[in-house]
C-alpha cells in the first residue's frame, strides 16, 4: 500500500479499528466478572493496577477488529479492512512489551 494513495476509507477503518478495541474492554470484563463469579469493580481494578492483566484484556478486546474486518470484507470496502489489520498490528508492541519486558 502506498502512502500516496490514502484514502478516507483508510483513515475510518484505523479509528474504529484503533477505538473499537478500548470500547470493548469494559465488555470483556463484564463477561469475565459473570462467567467466573467475580466483582466487576474487583476485575476493572486488577485490570487497572495488573500490567499482564491489562495486556491479557487488551489481547481478547482486540478480537473485536474481527468483526469489522469481516463487514468490511463482505462489502468489499477493501481499503478499510487493510486498514482494520494495520490498527490490530499497532497494538501489537504493547502487548508485547507488557507480555515480555515488564
Amino acid at each position: 500500500m502506498k502512502f500516496n494513495k490514502w484514502t478516507s476509507q483508510h483513515t475510518k477503518g484505523l479509528l474504529v479499528g484503533l477505538i473499537s478495541p478500548l470500547i470493548f474492554v469494559p465488555l470483556t470484563i463484564l463477561i469475565i466478572s459473570l462467567v467466573q463469579n467475580y466483582d466487576y469493580d474487583r476485575l476493572w481494578d486488577r485490570f487497572i493496577l495488573n500490567r499482564n492483566y491489562r495486556g491479557m484484556i487488551i489481547s481478547v478486546s482486540v478480537i473485536s477488529n474481527l468483526l469489522w474486518f469481516y463487514i468490511s470484507l463482505n462489502r468489499e470496502k477493501y481499503a478499510f479492512a487493510r486498514s482494520i489489520i494495520i490498527a490490530t498490528f499497532c497494538f501489537l508492541p504493547y502487548i508485547i512489551y507488557v507480555k515480555f519486558i515488564a
